[in-house]
């Protein structure tokens, strides 16, 4: 069963229970769910819908409104809050804090060619401050859920977590000298954290914020 508004198809889910009355909800991802006695037929489930397409509507821009506040509130850039619109666009649009994009695809695109570009100028800046004899990494940028950064000594690369991109510059300095450091000291000895040290004096603060 579906709904249509605007152009758009509504999937319409029905659960049927021992209730006395009728409900209608929508779900964040817009599909709407209505809970009924077990004796409502299809039938009359849409009958109800067509008495009630103005609610309904109501309820599908407000869950869409809402939706757009939420997905606003993830987009960051290095700490700082940008503003997603979503249009018709061929390719993004980045200019004064605001991102033009067509959809969650093309943001995501944006995300990792940016992440790139940013993170290849952090690291190259933090491998000309290094007094120690350390590889020139070649650089690897993908999402990782459990670890912000990897030093991977056989081939000489460091990879990068693309959600670094969205935190405060401090955290991707922070990380890449914690990576840059492993080409030093492999394990997390005293010495280690000294070579952390020397490049980022404020390791402990940024480290625990970073974990928070």
């Amino acid at each position: 069963m579906n709904f249509i508004y605007d152009d758009e198809s509504y999937e319409v889910e029905v659960i049927r229970k021992n209730n006395r009355n009728l409900y209608i909800r929508v779900k964040e991802d817009l599909k709407i769910v209505i809970t009924c006695p077990y004796l409502y037929t299809d039938g009359m489930i849409r009958k109800i819908l067509e008495e009630n397409q103005s609610s309904v509507i109501s309820m599908i821009q407000k869950q869409e409104k809402k939706n757009e506040t939420v997905r606003s509130e993830k987009n960051s850039l290095l700490g700082r809050k940008i503003s997603v619109i979503y249009e018709n666009v061929r390719k993004p649009v980045f200019d004064n804090d605001t991102l033009i994009i067509k959809d969650d695809n093309m943001l995501n695109n944006w995300y990792k060619k940016k992440a790139y570009e940013v993170f290849k100028i952090y690291l190259d800046e933090a491998y000309e401050v290094f007094e120690e004899s350390v590889p020139y990494p070649k650089l690897k940028v993908r999402s990782m859920k459990t670890r912000w950064g990897v030093c991977n000594r056989k081939d000489n690369s460091v990879t990068l977590n693309l959600e670094l991109i969205k935190k405060d510059q401090e955290f991707l300095n922070y990380v890449i000298v914690h990576e840059l450091s492993h080409f030093v000291h492999f394990d997390h000895s005293n010495s280690f954290w000294k070579t952390v040290e020397k490049y980022c004096p404020d390791y402990k603060r940024v480290r625990k914020a970073l974990k928070e």
